[in-house]
């Protein structure tokens, strides 16, 4: 086994590193010599009769007898040979077996050479493999098969593991230590070890016939318990066993399988393993002190500590042979195929034969924690390799002190098997360290940790209690449960070992001689920390944390170092008292350890065979064993770097037994006496353990590698010690504080006596007549101490570097803040003390309702150094300043003033030399009065800076941070109201300055009521969400929106718990502005809607009304909830009123048309009630006029005259002239408020009354405010919004003459401004649109409506217009002309072209600018109306169409007149011309009709005239390429052609699309191109006589 060794001081000059030396056995006359190569030795592995070696550079050489090599004598030889086959390869570890040997090189191949005869070097057909030969590692289950990558490789006498990057394991050789599932041998091909699979494998060890590994824990599993079975699921025997003897009866629950596979049942496994023949012995420990297993015989339980029950060789040979044949026996006439079989942990131990021993376990208190342990190197047969400084080994070598004479077993005594076993030298560590795994596993057992005792704290998590067997043990939970993140980085304290192959000489430690086919978990060494493995021919050892050695099997030479007799389960080493192991190797028969005293100068213990022999040489870094010989490789560093390592890595362990000594003995003791303080801080005990264990393992690691300094924990991960340290500090002091010390004198004295001297020895407390109190507190804080010492070796290590370099700077650094966390941990104990004092003098009745653990006095004014100004003269007065509050105590009451909230200013000294200090809080403001100025620079101080230490968080490690002079005025805090009237009993929580809320935060009132948003002065200002609750409901009200001093003030969303929605504008807490009310339970089945105008929160204003219950709308004027004014009502059944209301009714003139063209025109009384004078016309135009009364709809009463209009007479065609909409709400009335919204977010206070300037910053402020709310969600801007948003940063140019260029950015910026809400015009439209649709959709879509829908649009384009003109001041007006450039004109007049009159393009429009914004957007709705309006002359149309659609097309040219030189010859299909017959459809000008069709696609009638003009554009192509000539239309022969392309085009509400046109065509275009043949289409379709004359035409034919 490689250890290290530190140099000692007269040799360091030399500077030599990794020089080797070798020894045989051990004798009074050892010497070690010295074997000189040319590179230093990073790694020694030693075998039955040679050796290899591993030099800086990555190349091998061996030594000793190598019978493999044809030109090697037997004799052997002392000189190594280079490996001249690995010397392209760069080796980074090597191993030596019996008689073969392998290494790993840096890219994961492995090479094997040496005897082959049983296939250990895993090349088939070879008996002797003279030269390192590559093994193929490959993983089969793989698709295509992957090559493996090897971290490093063990070797036995018969077999080879290997442990891979994937940290699985495999084998190959000859045997039952192979762990596969094969009786062929040997097995020539690597294997993976299957039922290791999925576990993460640390180290791997080769025994001659037996295999170890070290496997990290799995971490618990999280289902539910399920109840065991009473069979077991493999070989169906029964799991407990009964045996009747006379007295008693005899309950066995263990079973065992030969394969030693394991189930898992539930979440336990069973206690002890017990052949029927034998119970195992488990090392029975407790607390550290360990004993020999209780042995029962002959049904008397009697304790064997020093002796042996079996006096003599034969008698023990006897026993062991009685008890194979015995279990064998058993077993084969039970089930030759039993299987270990899990159990639930048994309430005690069952014996199943009483002439047997038997031993309970109990794992040592305190988390089985995790553990990693780099082995440099372990060792089978008889050499030991051993890192040493410059140490003579003569002085090192002290003979290990055994306690029992040594038994010689015969066994394995004259056989060699040797077999060795080296890690590699690690740049790999980081991955086997990494256990984060681990680390949830922890938190998840610190939870499941409690078992229900009263009052005590048990650790026995599942996974131990699973793992081990034993009772449930009573211990304290010394593991904390949350563990930071930086664990990942330390190694993992919780392992398992795995044994397998032969066991005749117990060396599996399962506690029986058989064979195990199968890796089996070694249940006694389960919570013992395992973090290194060694393995000798016959014989086992593992190291763990507590740098304790546990040894079993063979024990023929004392190897074991325990006792007399061989043992078949893990027992602990006996070493004097003060010896920390860090290192082990084993050889044939015997063993090697490396160990600390009281001083970190190593210790070389030789426990084994001795042998008279002179020694045999090899070289220098570390040590192992192996044959007969030992080997210990030295270092010397120049500047003592490696001295200052091992130093460190000394203190470390010796630290960590410290801390598990306090752990046993102390902790687990006071089980009882914890209280919630005690509870914490024995858990930050235990995290605190844990992490030293953790760098203890990784330290002693890192002494085998590398060795950079870089590659240190305490370095790399200094925060992780840093907070753990100042958390348990903290502990400490919240127990101090409360008198927590004081109450644990009682339990202690309990526990360890009146003097408790245990305890006093563990306190080193070397003060006399210290209290046991004192005693305490002095142990608790004994790690603080250690920070000390991590600073001392830190700059130690620093010293080693050059002052300048990166390392020196980093050591540097991180010893700073070890020290300088030292001393303010030190501060921290002084102040909790200092505090302790405090309430000891304090007035009782105050000391309960203040005293809190985390609470520390900074300072009191007990002296009367600081008064109350203006205070009554016989007031007390007493202000005490502590870490987290301010305390006014008077006689007897007190104040309490959170630090938090607390802002304070000295008050200037001029007037009457007064030396005050103002303070305030949120709800008082006081004036304080010291005594001198520097009483009140002291104060001003002190609060200052705990009023800052509380901001920055309380405890946390301030020292380090330069103290700000003065607390932040602005800061977040928790605060609760007492006197405010509007806010007594609320909590605010968030944002403050200077005592009032200001910025985000969240007020809770207790009543329920929540505001949660943006504050300013102390009144709710901003974007807010309100939660009131509705008592009566059991609902809440609910209001998102912006606020104002306090006031809901502009957009909201207010959800009432009625099921009313209201979404709209807010002023001073009432609806004001435009909104919109749902009423009713569910939104889609609302009862009624208004959109509208509101007036202190009454509609008041024009809205539209829909109440879907009546199927009525009302569109018109409201006064106080009220319809007052002119409106319209339509209905569902097609009725339309429109006229004057009040008082909610329809009353005075109106006008009312029902769906067959009935007008009544003349007065109202109620809803539908004529009552008056008026005229009533029929459809056909007859008419009543008089005086009429009733309901419409019933029976109506009339007294007047009916008149029958004559066809002649043609002046009484007034009934006609009916013009409707005079009685409606004017368009440009309607909406005022959506328009006036829009201009007050532009800073206007009425339209047009501003500044451009001011209108253009606030756009910018809105669209910044309204991006960054939606920062903090961004799900709800798509990337095109984003996009947009960004264009709309940039502010166009707005002053100065608007050319067309200019013109067109206006028009750009305008769509973009017009596509986002969040614009001030965007939200503008998006309310248009909503308020649009709310009037003419459902029941508003009524085809009387029409011309007021247009008007609406119009007056909406004006507006808007004049908004825009606004913001342009220099756009001209409409119907103005743009500004030419100056380069346009030139080039218009070189060209020649004829200047028209204006062209449409240059004259601005409010229609061309805004209608394409508008009218998408309003288009369904309107067109609805549009095709209502118009559906009898479409009907008309449409069956003109589809009847002369029948034609095929040469008929229906001839027939529509057109000259026969205009028809198509020839049409294209697919590329290829083909003659138009007279039976062709479809076919002539195709393209033509193609375009018009495209006319229902669009939108504006700017793009619907553009297709017109495509459409002639395309027939004028076709009759071009047809006549081959230039050649101008007449109207004459134009027509017909156009005719035939509009009835091929076949569209269904042309009449519509004509309409729209008609009405929203820019006036400028009337008079152009487009204008004629716009007028072409109308005539086409309002000339009745082309549809009456067509058909009658083709009939005649």
């Amino acid at each position: 086994s490689f250890v290290w060794l530190p140099s000692s001081g007269e040799e360091e000059s030399s500077g030599e590193r990794g020089v080797l030396h070798t020894w045989r056995g051990y004798s009074c006359s050892v010497t070690p010599d010295k074997v000189l190569l040319s590179r230093p030795v990073l790694q020694a592995a030693l075998g039955a009769k040679h050796g290899v070696l591993l030099v800086e550079g990555g190349q091998v050489y061996s030594f000793g007898e190598l019978p493999w090599k044809q030109n090697q004598a037997l004799s052997g030889t002392t000189e190594p040979i280079l490996e001249a086959g690995l010397s392209e390869q760069h080796v980074v570890s090597v191993a030596a077996g019996a008689c073969h040997s392998g290494a790993v090189t840096e890219d994961g191949a492995v090479h094997m050479w040496g005897d082959n005869t049983y296939g250990q070097c895993g090349l088939s057909g070879l008996s002797v493999v003279p030269n390192p030969t590559p093994v193929g590692v490959v993983d089969c289950e793989a698709t295509p098969p992957q090559p493996v990558r090897i971290l490093e490789v063990a070797c036995g006498e018969q077999h080879t593991l290997a442990l891979s990057t994937r940290h699985e394991v495999w084998s190959w050789g000859s045997g039952c230590q192979l762990g596969l599932l094969t009786t062929t041998f040997p097995v020539w091909k690597p294997q993976k070890v299957e039922h290791l699979a999925g576990r993460h494998v640390l180290q791997v060890v080769c025994g001659s016939s037996h295999s170890l590994a070290l496997v990290r824990c799995l971490p618990p599993p999280h289902e539910a318990r399920r109840p065991p079975l009473d069979k077991c699921g493999q070989c169906n025997q029964s799991l407990y066993t009964m045996t009747d003897k006379e007295d008693h009866v005899i309950i066995s629950d263990s079973h065992y399988c030969p394969l030693g596979v394991e189930l898992e049942e539930g979440d336990s496994k069973s206690g002890s393993e017990v052949v029927d023949g034998e119970v195992p012995e488990v090392a029975a420990e407790s607390h550290g002190d360990e004993t020999d297993g209780t042995k029962a015989s002959g049904g008397l339980m009697a304790t064997g500590v020093k002796s042996s029950p079996y006096p003599d060789e034969q008698a023990l040979k006897d026993y062991l042979k009685r008890l194979s044949d015995q279990s064998l026996a058993e077993h084969a006439s039970k089930n030759p195929t039993t299987v270990q079989c899990p159990l639930t942990e048994p309430a005690d131990v069952f014996i199943s034969d009483p002439a047997t021993p038997v031993a309970q376990s109990v794992t040592p208190m305190g988390s089985a924690l995790n553990h990693l342990v780099i082995s440099c190197a372990s060792a089978v047969g008889e050499r030991v390799a051993s890192t040493y400084e410059a140490l003579s080994l003569r002085k090192v070598i002290s003979y290990w002190v055994i306690c029992s004479t040594i038994v010689k077993c015969g066994a394995g005594e004259g056989r060699e098997r040797p077999e060795e076993r080296v890690r590699q030298e690690e740049h790999r560590q980081g991955k086997k360290s990494s256990s984060l795994g681990d680390i949830r596993e922890e938190e998840a057992e610190g939870l499941n940790r409690r078992l229900s005792l009263p009052g005590l704290l048990s650790q026995v998590s599942p996974r131990l209690l699973r793992r081990v067997s034993r009772p449930p043990v009573r211990a304290v939970a010394l593991t904390p449960v949350g563990v930071a993140e930086s664990d990942a980085h330390l190694p993992s304290l919780q392992t398992e070992v795995w044994s397998w192959g032969r066991g005749q000489e117990g060396q599996l430690g399962h506690g029986d001689l058989l064979p195990r086919l199968q890796p089996l978990c070694i249940k006694g060494l389960s919570g013992k920390e395992v973090i290194r493995l060694a393995a000798g021919a016959l014989h086992s050892l593992v190291l763990t944390a507590q740098s304790q050695v546990y040894s079993w099997g063979s024990n023929s030479f004392g190897q074991l170092g325990h006792m007399e007799s061989p043992s078949t389960i893990p027992r602990l080493a006996k070493l004097s008292e003060g010896i920390r192991v860090w290192d082990v190797g084993a050889g044939q028969n015997h063993t090697v350890l490396l160990a600390d005293g009281d001083c970190f100068q190593p210790i070389l213990y030789y426990s084994g065979q001795q042998v008279k022999e002179g020694s045999l040489e090899t070289s220098q870094d570390s040590v192992c064993a192996g044959g007969q010989s030992c080997a210990a490789l030295a270092d010397r560093n120049v500047m003592g770097f490696i001295a200052s390592l091992h130093e460190l890595a000394a203190a470390e362990r010796k630290y960590y037994c410290k801390l598990t000594s306090i752990k046993s003995i102390l902790l687990s003791n006071l089980g009882p006496a914890c209280t919630g303080l005690l509870q914490n801080l024995v858990g930050r005990f235990g995290r605190l353990s844990q992490l030293t264990g953790q760098n203890s393992a990784s330290l002693t690691s890192f002494l085998r590698r590398s060795r950079d300094v870089r590659g240190l924990v305490v370095l790399d991960n200094a925060h992780l010690f840093l907070d753990t340290y100042s958390e348990y500090c903290t502990a400490i002091g919240n127990l101090l504080v409360m008198g927590g010390f004081q109450a644990l004198v009682k339990p202690c004295q309990d526990v360890f006596g009146k003097g408790a001297e245990a305890v006093q020895k563990l306190s080193e407390c070397c003060e006399d007549g210290a209290t046991l109190a004192d005693v305490l507190i002095n142990l608790f804080y004994l790690p603080v101490r250690h920070l000390h010492e991590y600073g001392r070796l830190l700059l130690k290590l620093a010293t080693c570097y050059e002052v300048n370099s990166m390392d020196y700077q980093k050591l540097q650094d991180v010893c700073s803040k070890y020290e300088s966390l030292a001393l303010h941990l030190k501060r921290k104990r002084k102040e909790a003390e200092y505090t302790l004092h405090f309430w000891k003098s304090f007035p009782g009745k105050m000391t309960d309702s203040l005293r809190k653990p985390s609470r520390r006095l900074v300072c009191e004014s007990s002296n009367k150094a600081l008064t109350l100004q203006n205070a009554g003269r016989f007031s007390v007065n007493w202000f005490i300043l502590f870490n987290d509050a301010l305390v006014h105590a008077q006689f007897s009451t007190h104040h309490v003033f959170p630090l938090a909230t607390l802002w304070v200013e000295p008050i200037s000294e001029e007037n009457a030399g007064l030396y005050g200090l103002k303070v305030t809080s949120p709800e008082e403001s006081f004036m304080l009065l010291a005594s001198s100025p520097s009483e009140k620079a002291k104060w001003l101080r002190a609060i200052n800076q705990t009023v800052e230490q509380a901001l920055s968080g309380a405890g946390l490690d301030t020292s380090g941070a330069v103290m700000r002079a003065d607390p932040p005025i602005s800061r977040t805090a928790s605060y609760t109201f007492y006197k405010d009237s509007r806010l007594k009993g609320a909590t605010y929580e968030g944002r403050w300055v200077v005592g009032k809320p200001h910025g985000r935060g969240v007020l809770k009132w207790p009543d329920g009521r929540m505001y949660t948003g943006t504050f300013k002065n102390g009144l709710e200002d901003g974007y807010g969400d309100y939660i009131v609750p509705n008592k009566t409901l059991n609902k809440n009200d609910y209001y998102q929106g912006h606020w104002k001093d306090g006031k809901m003030h502009g957009f909201g969303t207010f959800r009432y718990a009625t099921g009313e929605v209201y979404e709209g504008s807010f002023q001073d807490n009432m609806r004001h502005g435009h909104g919109m009310l749902r009423s009713g339970k569910l939104n889609s089945t609302s009862p009624s809607v208004f959109i509208g105008q509101w007036l202190h929160d009454k509609k008041t204003g024009y809205g539209v009304f829909d109440d879907i219950t009546r199927g009525e709308k009302y569109m018109g004027l409201w006064q106080d909830d009220q319809r007052q004014g002119n409106g319209v009502i339509v209905t569902q059944f097609g009725l339309y009123y429109e006229g004057a209301f009040s008082n909610n009714k329809m009353m005075g003139t109106g006008v009312l048309l029902s769906e067959d063209d009935t007008t009544f025109e003349g007065d109202f009384s109620d809803d539908w009630t004529l009552s008056g004078k008026g005229t009533l016309t029929m459809p056909n135009g007859d008419y009543i006029e008089g005086s009429f009364s009733g309901v419409w709809g019933t029976g109506l009463k009339i007294s007047g005259s009916y008149y029958k209009p004559n066809i002649y007479d043609s002046d009484k065609e007034k009934s006609c002239t009916l013009k409707l909409g005079r009685l409606a709400v004017p368009s440009e009335e309607k909406w005022k408020a959506v328009f006036e919204e829009c201009w007050s977010r532009l800073g206007c206070d009425s339209p047009g009354q501003g500044e451009t300037s001011t209108a253009w910053d606030n756009i910018a402020i809105a669209l910044t405010i309204n991006r960054r709310q939606h920062r903090d969600s961004p799900e709800l801007l798509s990337r095109s919004h984003n996009k947009t948003l960004e264009s709309l940063e940039f502010i166009p140019q707005h002053v100065g003459p608007v050319t067309l260029e200019k013109y067109h950015i206006i028009r750009r910026y305008l769509i973009k401004a017009c596509d986002t809400p969040l614009h001030p015009l965007g939200r503008l439209v998006e309310t248009l649109v909503a308020v649009y649709r709310m009037t003419y959709v459902g029941v508003g879509a009524n085809r009387r409506l029409l011309q007021q829908a247009v008007n609406e649009i119009k007056s909406y384009l004006s507006r808007i217009f004049q908004i825009v003109r606004f913001l342009f001041p220099d756009l001209p007006e409409e119907g103005g002309l743009l500004a030419e450039a100056p380069n346009e004109k030139k080039d218009s007049d070189s060209n020649g072209t004829k200047i028209e009159s204006p062209k449409p393009g240059r004259v601005v429009s409010s229609s061309a600018l805004l209608l394409p914004v508008l009218l998408p957007r309003l288009f369904p709705s309107l067109f609805t109306l549009y095709a209502l309006e118009k559906e009898k002359e479409d009907d008309v149309y449409w069956e003109c169409v589809l009847r002369l659609n029948k034609q095929p097309d040469l008929a229906l040219l001839a027939f529509l007149g057109v000259q026969q030189k205009f028809w198509p010859a020839t049409m294209t299909v697919h590329g290829e011309k083909q003659q138009i017959l007279s039976s062709t459809k479809d076919a002539c000008f195709a393209s033509a009709v193609e375009t018009l069709q495209q006319i229902s696609t669009t939108f504006t009638p700017s793009d619907k005239l553009q297709v017109i003009q495509l459409t002639f554009e395309e027939i004028t192509q076709e009759v071009l390429s047809l006549l081959k000539q230039d050649f101008l239309w007449s109207m004459d022969d134009l027509f017909p052609v156009f005719l035939y392309v509009v009835l091929r085009a076949r569209i269904r509400n042309l009449g519509s699309e004509v309409s729209l046109i008609e009405d929203f065509m820019d006036p400028c275009v009337q008079h152009g191109e487009h204008g004629i043949m716009f007028t072409t289409l109308k005539v086409l379709l309002l000339d009745p006589t082309v549809y009456t004359h067509i058909p009658v035409k083709l009939n005649n034919t």
